[in-house]
């Protein structure tokens, strides 16, 4: 086993991996019955421990309130399911968070609880705050176990999983790898069932037909599936950022993939984004103004060269935004092409739209391409 840790400290150095996102989703940590796994738990935590004794910052998104709850308390059948989820979660969470810190503390490792909505992801301010929160935590050798706060977190407030907010996390934070942890493998070739079907151990880009190859069936006790994994793991890769995809039901996961010999999907990433396009890429639900390009605008904009969103180039102000927010920039087929910020409000657009020699909308500066 020493052995095995001096080996993780020479991949981790050799790949440069400094600080890591660590996701573990509810099909990992719970067993068939919904109830918490405590033994997978207490292994995850040793790994985590030891990876972070070698002067890797980690960071831990951690699903498992709503079983932990279910642990605790009997819900009548009566009740609806969000009122149940919030029931759940609400005890839960000082479950979770105890068990974690109880087996933390025999590291001598102090972690910390962060709950978060997606509210708190909104605004800048707000962005920056959170930001703040968790930087400081790291630099007190604290590690942050993250979760989304299922308390007040119903319907359109939610994240679609935790997938997602462990991307926004990784993004904001400018960490070297996330690594989510599932009950598979990785991203398979097929139907993962069938025979000849094998986990895509590679993928570099944007791949259009990816989610031909996944099911899209989901875990039992999670809300997110394959798709939802693949989808966000190709926005954090663009962003600059390492994702790898593994059974975190395995033993030794952590160890074996940062000594790579795990197979499981690795997200190869593209250059690294600025911090103001890693948050704008993750603000398509914060976004008021839609915006409508022609086709020769859009090819100009997704070139990779570094274009602003001039006013010659749009066909339609869709809804009214203010000088500062971010806006949707979508083509004349109403597919999305990316996000930024507006340079000026939605007035001063429509009278400049199709005209030559005018302020740019968006600065390249300011602009996530989708595509």
């Amino acid at each position: 086993m020493v052995n095995c840790h001096i080996q993780t400290v020479e991949i981790i150095m050799k790949l440069g991996y400094k600080k890591i996102v660590v996701k573990v989703g509810s099909n990992v940590i719970t067993k068939e019955n919904g109830l918490p796994d405590e033994s997978r738990i207490k292994h995850l935590v040793n790994q985590l421990a030891d990876i972070k004794k070698q002067g890797i910052e980690v960071i831990l998104v951690s699903s498992g309130a709503v079983a932990s709850g279910r642990s605790l308390i009997k819900v009548s059948e009566k009740q609806d399911a969000v009122t149940t989820r919030q029931l759940l979660a609400a005890i839960g969470q000082v479950k979770l968070i105890n068990t974690y810190s109880s087996f933390f503390a025999t590291h001598a490792i102090q972690c910390a609880q962060v709950l978060v909505t997606k509210e708190d992801f909104r605004d800048r301010a707000h962005y920056l705050n959170m930001k703040n929160c968790l930087q400081i935590l790291l630099q007190n050798e604290v590690i942050p176990v993250v979760n989304e706060n299922d308390v007040v977190s119903v319907t359109e407030l939610m994240f679609t999983d935790n997938d997602e907010l462990a991307g926004l996390i990784a993004s904001m934070l400018n960490a070297d790898a996330l690594i989510i942890l599932s009950n598979v493998n990785g991203i398979y070739n097929g139907d993962p069932k069938l025979e000849g079907s094998a986990v895509i151990e590679e993928i570099n880009g944007s791949v259009a037909n990816l989610a031909s190859f996944i099911q899209t069936g989901k875990s039992q006790f999670g809300r997110g599936g394959m798709i939802t994994k693949s989808t966000m793991a190709q926005k954090v890769a663009k962003l600059g950022i390492t994702v790898h995809i593994a059974n975190g039901t395995k033993d030794d996961v952590l160890t074996s993939l940062l000594n790579n010999e795990l197979v499981h999907t690795r997200f190869v990433p593209e250059k690294s984004k600025s911090g103001k396009k890693k948050w704008i890429a993750h603000s398509e639900t914060a976004a008021t103004g839609v915006v409508k390009l022609n086709d020769g605008a859009k090819t100009v904009l997704t070139s990779g060269k570094a274009t602003s969103l001039l006013p010659v180039g749009i066909i339609e102000i869709q809804t009214d935004f203010l000088k500062g927010d971010i806006i949707k920039i979508i083509d004349e087929q109403h597919n999305l092409i990316g996000l930024g910020i507006a340079e000026y409000g939605s007035d001063k657009a429509r009278e400049r739209i199709g005209q030559k020699k005018q302020k740019a909308l968006v600065h390249y500066d300011y602009f996530y391409s989708a595509i």
